[in-house]
């Protein structure tokens, strides 16, 4: 599993439709609303195949049963409708949930019933490595209408740094292999791209290549945690991050995308609209473990609570005034009087509470995030220009 939050969720402050992953066209209606969903991870398994240096999970050979899995669905639709959500997104995660993909199909059809019942639009989207995509898995997903995101961090050996088979084999080739596969059947997946010192030179090869293959994808920083910490190489220099991060820049101006990506470049920043949270924590974002109990954050599934029975699971959250505490950008110090405030929001939370101590603060990667804001509002510049007689291409920076 990889260490930052998904990709895809920088939009879920504001709208579920920035960048659909199977085509926008053929996407229902009902599920593109300009209110965010209500979005749920359901973390299917603990087991994986690869160990990635940067992962937050030990690795226990723990396992969500269908019951528990139910559960957490239901759980989802009470808090939707008990907080006048009008659609819920279904993020299937793991470990790597491709190993329990017989389980995703049960509880995504499970879910669908849900929806169909409350009247409340149903989106889901995969979590996964790539390296267990087969034809039958795509052609499932496919079938139920499931999304897919993939980890790619690099090409080659700047992957391979960072995303090693448990026997210590590099997985690049086939991740690449798998989005291949994906995209021949007709299914484009979300790529995400996490970011650390140790594999940031290669961001710019690996920027062009997801370009060339006309694929979505978010950059993402690093996040240290408590299994991470060892390994000091993956810690973001600032000075190695942004000089990498401009080189890709400069790689996406020669290719630029139809698609927007002020909500993709700047790891938790989004440009795309104001909001004053970096993230859904505490707003519309719950969390279930292999157990079915729920946690505020991904990244602390160790602090899970067995509410998932409660009438209002999402209002348990906001109620809880310990560990995590996603507050508003307004509060924090340091950010109050910065003009990118609004589509910053301070940065995650757990990153800044892990360098400081506080919540209250402004994020550890202010000084990065300055730098690149400007370079990404140029790039968003000179791709409405180069797209300026395509009314669809300027609609999505209005959406």
């Amino acid at each position: 599993m990889y260490s930052a939050p998904d990709t895809g969720d920088n939009q879920s402050r504001h709208s579920g439709a920035i960048f659909p992953m199977i085509g926008e066209e053929s996407l229902d209606q009902n599920i593109l609303s300009s209110f965010p969903p209500l979005t749920s991870w359901l973390h299917l398994t603990d087991r994986c195949n690869l160990r990635c240096d940067y992962c937050y999970l030990s690795h226990k050979q723990e396992d969500m049963s269908f019951e528990a899995g139910c559960i957490a669905v239901d759980a989802t639709f009470r808090s939707a409708l008990a907080n006048g959500f009008e659609q819920v997104k279904l993020k299937y995660a793991g470990g790597e949930p491709l190993l329990r993909f017989p389980l995703i199909l049960e509880l995504h059809t499970y879910a669908e019933e849900r929806a169909r019942q409350f009247g409340i639009g149903l989106d889901g989207v995969i979590l996964s490595n790539g390296t267990l995509l087969s034809e039958t898995h795509i052609s499932s997903l496919l079938s139920h209408r499931l999304r897919l995101m993939i980890s790619l961090d690099g090409v080659d050996r700047y992957h391979d740094c960072n995303r090693p088979y448990a026997g210590g084999r590099g997985s690049s080739a086939d991740v690449r292999d798998a989005i291949e596969l994906a995209l021949a059947y007709g299914l484009t997946p979300n790529i995400s791209i996490t970011v650390s010192g140790r594999n940031v030179d290669g961001l710019p090869e690996v920027v062009g290549w997801v370009l060339d293959h006309h694929l979505p994808f978010s950059i993402n920083f690093y996040r240290e945690n408590d299994l991470s910490a060892s390994h000091q190489d993956l810690r973001n220099d600032e000075g190695k991050i942004v000089a990498g991060l401009l080189e890709a820049f400069r790689r996406i101006e020669e290719n630029l995308p139809r698609q927007s990506l002020l909500a993709s470049l700047g790891d938790r920043a989004d440009l795309s609209a104001s909001h004053s949270r970096t993230c859904g924590v505490g707003q519309n974002y719950l969390v279930f473990n292999t157990a079915g109990d729920l946690s505020k954050c991904h990244m602390q599934m160790g602090k899970a609570r067995s509410i998932s029975r409660s009438e209002d699971a999402l209002a348990a959250v906001r109620e809880d005034g310990q560990g995590l505490q996603n507050i508003s950008v307004e509060d924090k110090e340091g950010c109050r009087d910065c003009q990118w405030r609004y589509w910053c929001a301070g940065g995650c939370p757990l990153a800044t509470y892990r360098a400081t101590g506080r919540y209250d603060v402004k994020s550890p990667n202010c000084n990065i995030y300055q730098v690149l804001f400007p370079a990404m509002l140029r790039l968003e510049g000179l791709r409405l220009l180069k797209y300026q007689d395509n009314p669809q291409v300027v609609e999505k920076i209005i959406i």
